[in-house]
């Protein structure tokens, strides 16, 4: 065990092809859940910003705020596809 963490030291080089190969996939599964989370956050922010323009005086958004933050994740979750597919169009024209 490592003093200072409280956990045991792991030799990669030790660990079986099929254990490395499930560490992989857990590293990588954490990274796409961090991302999302990310985007989720950020999603957040900005559609927060752009349509809560009110003060908050009771449990639900106003008759503009609703749509508004409906169409503002909506737009954004368009643009990405849209870029996604252009990059996509590029990559394999190449």
């Amino acid at each position: 065990m490592d003093g200072s963490s409280g956990t045991p030291d792991i030799n990669l080089n030790d660990l079986s092809p099929n254990d490395k190969k499930e560490l992989q996939q857990f590293v990588t599964n954490e990274a796409q859940k961090a991302k999302i989370q990310s985007t989720v956050h950020y999603l957040t922010d900005m559609c927060w910003k752009r349509c809560i323009t009110s003060r908050i005086s009771s449990g639900q958004m106003d008759s503009y705020e609703k749509p508004c933050m409906e169409n503002c994740v909506d737009r954004y979750i368009d643009s990405q596809v849209a870029v996604l597919k252009h990059l996509d169009q590029l990559r394999n024209s190449s």
